[in-house]
This record gives C-alpha cells, structure tokens and sequence, in this order.
C-alpha cells in the first residue's frame, strides 16, 4: 500500500499511482513539472509553497486547497473545495476532513482548513493536515494514514497514538517532525505506542 509513495520532509508527500499526487509540496529539489493533482492542507508556508508549486507543475496539474484560501491561490486549474465533503477530481475520490487545533490557536476551526482522503485502487489515504484530536478525524475510516506527529502546532506523538489507535489504518506513517518542530526521537516514541495489529512505517527522508 505505500509502493511508490514517499515523503520528502515534513508534510510534504508525493503518490505516484494511477495519477501523481502531491499533498503539501514543500522544498522540492528538482523541478520535475509532473504533478497531475495538487492538494494543500492550508496556507502556512511549509504547507502552501508557491515556489515548490512551481517545481511540479504543469499545464494540466488541478490544484486542491480549501475555500477559505481562494483570495490567495493566484494559479490556473484551482478548485477550491469545503470540509466533510466528496469530490471526484480527475478520476481520484478525494473526501475532505478538517484539520484544526483545540488546545491552541494555530490553527482555527472557523479556518476550514483540512486533511484529505483519498481513494485510489480501493486503499484509502488519510493525510490528516496540521490538527489534533477532534470528533471530525475520530471517525475517519482509512487503510493508510498520515498523522503529525511533532507536536507545538498539531499532535504531539502520545496524541498521534491516541488518534491512530482510535481509527484503526491497517498501516501509519508519521509526518510533521524531525525538522521545523520535533525530533526523529518523536517518530520513534510514536512507533512504540502504535497498537501492534497496526504497522508504522517511517518514511521522512530528509531534515530542513
């Protein structure tokens, strides 16, 4: 389930199935203009990178982003797009789910930022965004999830068990660490508390 799939750094994933998907671009290090669809979680730098956007796109690359970011997405081929909602975006059924804090500010729930669910080949992939525990994200049903684990602006990794723990993915992959905020150590911690029928796979490659 995570063949060809690969995470740059941080939030920053790339699926290279049926289409090439890229989730939160960010220091990309070659410019390979080959993204078929785009999806940005919010408009924090190290999720929305123009610069990086430019790297991967192309003329026939669809842009995804929330609603809430329309004034600023200056770019051909955008659809903007709300939480707890399905949309069929080249072929691909993207489910969206918000993403926000409840213990702190960074990130609002009247924002209406998100995380993502997409379903390729009958395997479901949840890119959780930058959030915490919250009722919304409690009842997603995936096969394979992407959950932050760094703490500071999202989960730290004994919140990230919890959730993983709690929706069950046949596999995990911790992301949002070991660079900007939290250490590898966060992605080893988070491992240990991981329910053993659940397989965590670490696949950060690179620091910043």
């Amino acid at each position: 389930m995570l063949k060809n799939i690969e995470i740059n750094c941080h939030s920053s994933i790339k699926i290279n199935t049926d289409k090439i998907i890229y989730i939160d671009p960010f220091k990309i290090q070659s410019e390979s203009h080959d993204a078929d669809i785009i999806l940005i979680t919010h408009d924090h730098y190290d999720h929305y990178s123009p610069e990086d956007i430019e790297k991967i796109l192309n003329d026939k690359t669809v842009i995804v982003a929330p609603k809430t970011m329309e004034e600023l997405i200056d770019m051909k081929k955008v659809i903007l797009v709300e939480p707890e909602k399905v949309y069929n975006i080249e072929g691909i059924k993207i489910e969206t789910v918000l993403a926000y804090n409840v213990n702190k500010q960074f990130h609002l729930k009247e924002k209406n930022w998100l995380g993502y669910i997409i379903e390729i080949n009958k395997i479901r992939y949840y890119i959780a965004g930058d959030t915490d525990i919250t009722p919304e994200n409690k009842q997603v049903k995936c096969d394979v999830a992407f959950i932050p684990v760094g703490g500071t602006y999202t989960m730290n990794y004994e919140e990230a068990a919890e959730l993983t723990n709690i929706i069950k993915p046949k596999i995990v992959v911790p992301t949002h660490y070991g660079s900007i905020v939290g250490t590898k150590e966060d992605g080893i911690q988070f491992k240990k508390l991981i329910d053993s029928v659940i397989e965590c796979r670490i696949l950060i490659k690179q620091k910043i």
